[in-house]
């Protein structure tokens, strides 16, 4: 059998008087004859955004991961100052293993942390809640009346007498399970918060704010006192803290990908400079995001690394097939040039799928995401100069070693009796043979049919309780814990606001209403416990009638529900009286649990007479939450769609062929079903952390299908058979992909071991996203071809024809 030669489609040429510069295209001779240059704008460009980059900031913004465009978050913010920090907020729970709060010591501790917390920047004052603060109050039926009043009252001393009053008070203030736990050894500071300072505009620093609390936590909790916390800022202040660890995993894909990469090719200097100009795109993306005024947060944190594996893998290619021209004696001037010839086209299409993999994270309204899909597509961008062009003009400079270019052909090399190739080539050619390529698609069509099946069963948002980006025995998920064992009213609240005309807010036709849809959603599994102004009237009422029960009811008299305002707390209703809050208590924020409540809320609503009394979702942080696994839900399949499009776009430009987009496109799609079957079987959630993913693995999955179809095509175009192309094109990419498929996927592997869940998460699926469309290059499409692509039989049998082949991919 006729083994191909990369040498029929370009002449060896040693030395460098003998080739023409002006041969190639435009873009090759604008670059290559004019190296000095480029290299000069290159470092020139390097030192500048290097010093930009110094000044990229990592912070978070709450109102970044949250989409702000769907109407739930609408009516949120354009209610939010009448909500009673209904939003951003920290819970602290104070606890004592000594007796219970009912103490001076526990009550004077409590007392300094709420001071010192009330100052700390970012912390919406007027809204902050403890047994501190004037907001908590007291009511009760005494001989007189209804009466009330704060549960630290004004004369406390620390005196017993004072003590058992402020007992009292808390028993009839009905925050026992809210502020006050059960079993009376802790209570809550509720500290909602600001996303910018109002006084100078500057975003919350949760870094800073988290480290505030660490350090409060750390001077109090001494003795029989323990401090829990947790919120929103906590979780990306933990995030933030374990950074460094982040970094150590990074650092250590970064040296497992070099030391490969010099395992594969034994080049030091050509192995630098592919890690080199991969670490320079990194560090260009950086100073182009300072210049644009962009933010990491604890999520795009993860994309630097990511435009760095996309670099090794395009650089790897690059290098390898400079290392093969030189190994044929070709200078390497010329093996640059011949490569850059062969490899930018597949190359830019590759980098283009891949900035299609990130842009399409754009039509996902969640700024958190879209900054996201930016700050990558600029890292992509900026490949195109770094690994695309720059590494080639480099490479033509230092060459590689002698001894490493000899070697990269050896596997290319027949036996002495020329019958045999490398075991591993021989196995991987078998599926161009039918039999093996129809077993191939056989098997791939019952992994999709079981993939499909298991995924089926994946969920929108989260399937755990807690912060499930945490390991759920970090020391927030214990907190959690705490919390979700001693209050009996939950950090996940969903709110729903009632809106009225002024002054109209407490019409027994609206609180009806109210109370009506309370007693429903209180029926549903899931949901503890539900608080509003109907309630409170109801209460009020009783209290009217010398605590008599059989009045638990509400009245049909405006006059007297009117009357109840006048003593109600503040987060029932707003001052004008037109706007009402029904608090509705979760057990969890899973998405099972929020499909459920909002689904009947929206039940209820539609059900509801037209009337005066609008019902609006949605606030509290489990209806926040909520709207985001709409948008993500909704997204994910538009998303899929756009990125799917987008790549058989630029496969079809690139190859104008229908059978290779198809060759190239079914093997990501097998891929992107066995990636959510994995993710069902791991209970992951799709949320703001792992939709990225599933995009970028359409994305940056095509780049092996780009090099090794490219090749392939290129042969069977000059006449050669399926199996002599797929051979060649192992030869020349398939080393590579195999390569940068493994290495990337033991890299991103160790993510696994994070203390960060999500990175753990992340790093399953990118390992397992790297792999499965490494073997569907290598095993699938051969199989697909096999059925779908014929070589040129005009070109095998006509001299005249091959030899117009050759040089028409010369010119290309």
């Amino acid at each position: 059998m006729h083994t191909p030669n990369p040498n029929d489609i370009q002449p060896v040429i040693q030395r460098l008087e003998d080739f023409d510069a002006q041969s190639g295209n435009l873009a090759e001779r604008l670059l290559f004859n004019h190296r000095i240059w480029i290299v000069l704008l290159c470092l020139i460009g390097t030192v500048l955004l290097a010093w930009q980059s110094s000044g990229v900031r990592l912070n978070a913004s709450f109102e970044k991961l949250i989409p702000t465009q769907h109407p739930y978050i609408q009516n949120y913010l354009e209610n939010r100052r009448e909500l009673a920090g209904l939003g951003n907020s920290v819970r602290i729970a104070v606890e004592t293993s000594e007796g219970d709060i009912f103490n001076r010591d526990y009550l004077n501790t409590l007392q300094q942390m709420n001071d010192e917390i009330y100052l700390l920047p970012g912390v919406d004052r007027p809204f902050m809640k403890s047994l501190w603060t004037t907001a908590t109050r007291w009511a009760a039926v005494t001989e007189e009346g209804l009466e009330g009043g704060t549960v630290i009252p004004d004369d406390y001393d620390g005196s017993a007498r004072s003590l058992d009053m402020v007992r009292l008070n808390v028993e009839r203030s009905g925050e026992i399970g809210q502020l006050v736990a059960s079993n009376l050894k802790s209570s809550v500071i509720f500290v909602p918060l600001l996303d910018r300072n109002p006084q100078t505009g500057a975003a919350l620093d949760y870094k800073a704010f988290s480290a505030q609390l660490e350090s409060i936590r750390a001077k109090y909790q001494q003795g029989p006192i323990k401090v829990h916390i947790t919120g929103f800022a906590k979780v990306i202040g933990d995030l933030m803290d374990g950074l460094s660890q982040m970094l150590g995993f990074f650092a250590a894909a970064i040296l497992i990908a070099s030391a490969m990469l010099y395992w594969y090719t034994r080049c030091g200097r050509s192995t630098m400079l592919v890690v080199a100009c991969s670490l320079v795109a990194v560090v260009w993306q950086f100073g182009l995001i300072r210049l644009l005024g962009f933010e990491l947060d604890p999520y795009s944190i993860l994309v630097p690394f990511l435009v760095f594996a996309i670099g090794m893998s395009h650089g790897a290619q690059k290098m390898n097939g400079i290392m093969q021209d030189i190994g044929r004696g070709t200078h390497r001037v010329i093996a640059a040039r011949y490569t850059f010839r062969r490899l930018f086209l597949a190359g830019v299409t590759a980098l283009l799928c891949d900035a299609v993999g990130f842009g399409v994270l754009m039509i996902i309204q969640i700024r958190a995401i879209q900054d996201l899909a930016l700050i990558a597509s600029i890292g992509v961008a900026v490949l195109i100069f770094t690994n695309l062009i720059l590494l080639p003009i480099l490479l033509s400079y230092v060459g590689v070693s002698p001894k490493a270019a000899e070697r990269s052909l050896r596997a290319e090399q027949l036996d002495q009796s020329g019958q045999a190739k490398h075991w591993l080539w021989a196995l991987l050619d078998r599926f161009t043979a039918r039999r093996w390529a129809s077993f191939a698609l056989l098997g791939g069509f019952v992994l999709a049919a079981a993939g499909y099946a298991l995924s089926l069963k994946l969920q929108i948002g989260d399937l755990d309780p807690g912060a499930p980006e945490l390991r759920a025995d970090s020391r927030y998920n214990r907190d959690n814990a705490f919390m979700v064992a001693n209050y009996a009213a939950s950090s996940d609240i969903l709110v729903v606001m009632v809106k009225t005309p002024e002054d109209r807010c407490t019409r027994y036709e609206t609180l009806s209403l109210v109370d009506n849809m309370a007693w429903q959603l209180e029926q549903l599994p899931g949901v503890e416990a539900t608080n509003s102004m109907a309630k409170l009237s109801r209460i009020a009422t009783v209290g009217y009638n010398e605590g008599n029960l059989k009045w638990f009811e509400l009245v049909p008299n405006n006059d007297v529900l009117g009357g109840v305002q006048t003593r109600a707390p503040r987060e029932l209703f707003n001052q004008t009286c037109s706007l009402l809050s029904l608090y509705v208590y979760l057990q969890d924020h899973k998405a099972e649990t929020l499909n459920r409540v909002v689904s009947k809320v929206e039940e209820i609503i539609a059900a509801q007479p037209p009337g005066e009394a609008r019902f609006l979702l949605a606030a509290g942080s489990a209806g926040i939450e909520a709207a985001t696994n709409i948008v993500v839900k909704q997204a994910t399949h538009d998303m899929m769609l756009w990125v799917y499009g987008a790549v058989v776009l630029l496969c079809w430009i690139t190859f104008r062929s229908w059978r290779a987009v198809v060759c190239a496109v079914l093997p990501l799609v097998l891929t992107s079903i066995l990636c959510e079957a994995l993710m069902v079987a791991f209970g992951m959630g799709v949320k703001v952390a792992t939709l990225p993913v599933i995009a970028l693995g359409v994305g940056i999955g095509v780049d092996y299908a780009l090099y090794v179809l490219s090749i392939m095509l290129s042969r069977m175009r000059a006449g050669a058979s399926l199996s002599e192309a797929y051979y060649q094109a192992l030869l020349f990419t398939g080393k590579v992909v195999m390569l940068t498929g493994f290495t990337l996927a033991v890299g991103v592997a160790t993510w696994a071991f994070s203390p960060i869940k999500f990175q753990a998460d992340m790093g399953i699926l990118l390992a397992f996203m790297f792999l499965w469309n490494m073997l569907g290059a290598l095993v699938l499409l051969p199989a697909l071809a096999h059925f779908l692509l014929r070589p040129n039989t005009a070109a095998q049998t006509s001299p005249a024809v091959l030899s117009s082949d050759k040089t028409s991919l010369e010119a290309s």
